[in-house]
């Protein structure tokens, strides 16, 4: 039933943007064409065993590894890992090697992960071994410009129902920020009136090792975490870079870290900085209330790559 379901539904695919059309005229037409997904997976324990072993908060280093089971609820924020990627041949993916679904033409070809937002429905979570479909639509555009700098802001908004049920058991706001390619060395952005001291926190260093790791998982080819040359060459950053949605995760597996059995209602994030490889990264939380960790990460240099808030039941 649930595979002829998916079998029945007929994925949008997005224009193909006249070449003769200036810019300007590509761009609206890219706005308004239609951008829906809908892709599915299973929690199989193997993969989500490969995660585990990738996380640093659950390989077994500093607390006893325990293995996937199916039937168990999938971690928070798990499914941002190895699960729901596109299938795109290698000749169709963009010249930076993501995935062409949902980007703008050019000159915006540049794409970083901006933030997002999180529910989960506890009264029925995802399980290990269940099979799960991801309803994804673009639902807001929004164009800025920073410094001169056009930007184009993309949320898409995820459903998650799993197999059997008609409601979801994670809602996602999805936040990409897309621009044109720029020259030199990039700028560290300031971020101001965090906590002076942390309840708690988390220190690790992402490797080159858990880079490729990760993108593996997510079946994710950006060359931005993966060649060294590129990264400098065309997007001006020292070193390759930490997967956003790596560190958003890590906000997370801190606060289950911490206080084991916790059960987390909500997640919003943004990411300040990128991350770089090979450097210290230090996850920092401060309770606000009994309900709310208020989260922010930190590199070896001050640097600050992301920021957020769980809410916890």
């Amino acid at each position: 039933m649930f595979n002829n379901f998916l079998r029945s539904q007929r994925i949008p695919r997005l224009c193909r943007l006249n070449s003769s059309l200036s810019p300007s005229e590509a761009l609206e037409k890219w706005i308004a064409s239609p951008k829906q997904r809908v892709l599915e997976d299973a929690f199989h324990a193997e993969r989500m065993g490969d995660l585990y072993i990738t996380l640093p908060t659950r390989d077994g280093t500093r607390k006893s590894y325990e293995v996937p089971l199916d039937g168990n609820p999938v971690g928070y924020g798990h499914h941002l890992a190895a699960f729901f990627h596109p299938r795109t041949p290698e000749a169709r993916l963009r010249e930076d090697g993501t995935d062409p679904d949902f980007g703008p033409p050019a000159p915006y070809t540049q794409r970083m992960w901006a933030g997002g937002r999180i529910r989960w429905n506890d009264g029925n979570p995802l399980l290990i071994g269940r099979r799960a479909r991801a309803e994804s639509t673009v639902t807001d555009i929004k164009k800025k410009e920073s410094k001169g700098t056009p930007l184009l802001f993309l949320t898409q908004t995820i459903n998650i129902v799993q197999e059997g049920s008609t409601a979801p058991s994670v809602v996602e706001e999805r936040d990409h920020v897309y621009l044109p390619k720029a020259e030199g060395a990039k700028t560290t952005r300031e971020v101001k009136s965090l906590p002076s001291t942390a309840d708690f926190s988390f220190t690790y260093t992402p490797s080159l090792t858990t880079l490729f790791r990760f993108s593996a998982l997510m079946f994710n080819a950006h060359h931005i975490h993966l060649d060294k040359d590129y990264t400098q060459k065309y997007d001006g950053y020292p070193e390759r870079l930490v997967h956003g949605p790596l560190t958003a995760l890590m906000l997370l597996e801190t606060v289950t870290f911490q206080q084991p059995g916790s059960k987390i209602k909500a997640f919003e994030y943004r990411a300040r900085n990128p991350m770089i490889v090979g450097r210290e990264t230090t996850i920092n939380g401060v309770w606000r209330d009994e309900k709310k960790a208020e989260m922010w990460c930190v590199d070896e240099d001050g640097v600050v790559g992301m920021t957020g808030m769980i809410e916890v039941a």
